[in-house]
């Protein structure tokens, strides 16, 4: 299975890291070495002292698909969960400076943090106004909505499938609306998406 991010969705969060709106969706990998599962706490690497929380809508692929034609891809998904994106942004500006790659800095063991489980689409109403927020220590810290994505959830879908072919089990990270911040030890993150509690973890 892969991991497909797509980076600057949301305009504010592009802006407050100083990038432009994208005329196409920005896209990195995660390795699956990079997932986070069932609430199991995320340790803080030695390699960073800046890791920044990224919330994100978290779309799971359920057929193989390839060059999907818009018309087709509300058909290539049944759940959206929630995740989060794990950026060390110390190493990722340093790299970014350098013109260098990111991976180091967004893929790095544990950095794709995801629900505990994913709700069908046929409970969560219109996925294009669909909200969702992040916690920290029970502080809203992060809120947005799927109507303020730049590439809305299908778009995102026919995008990605001109790239990688599809296939079932692989996860989408949608992009993260403006708010992201530096987590430290003993912090605890919840997630919810519309109406329902998907993840609550400890930061270590």
């Amino acid at each position: 299975m892969k991991i497909i991010c797509i980076g600057r969705n949301f305009i504010e969060h592009a802006q407050e890291l100083g990038n432009d709106k994208p005329l196409s969706p920005v896209i990195f990998l995660k390795p699956d070495t990079a997932l986070l599962r069932n609430n199991d706490p995320f340790f803080i690497p030695d390699f960073s002292n800046e890791i920044h929380h990224e919330v994100e809508v978290v779309i799971k692929i359920n057929r193989l698909g390839k060059n999907i034609q818009p018309k087709f891809a509300h058909k290539y998904y049944d759940e959206l969960g929630l995740g989060v994106d794990f950026t060390a942004r110390d190493l990722q500006s340093e790299l970014r400076k350098q013109g260098l790659p990111w991976e180091k800095a967004k893929s790095f063991d544990s950095s794709a943090a995801i629900s505990k489980k994913f709700i069908r689409k046929s409970e969560l109403g219109d996925l294009n106004n669909l909200s969702f927020h992040l916690e920290k220590n029970g502080k809203k810290v992060q809120e947005g909505n799927t109507n303020k994505m730049i590439f809305n959830l299908e778009e995102i879908i026919c995008y990605v499938s001109k790239f990688f072919t599809l296939k079932i089990g692989d996860l989408i990270f949608t992009g993260t609306p403006s708010g992201v911040n530096k987590v430290s030890i003993n912090d605890v993150l919840t997630g919810y998406l519309g109406e329902y509690k998907l993840f609550d973890f400890k930061i270590k």
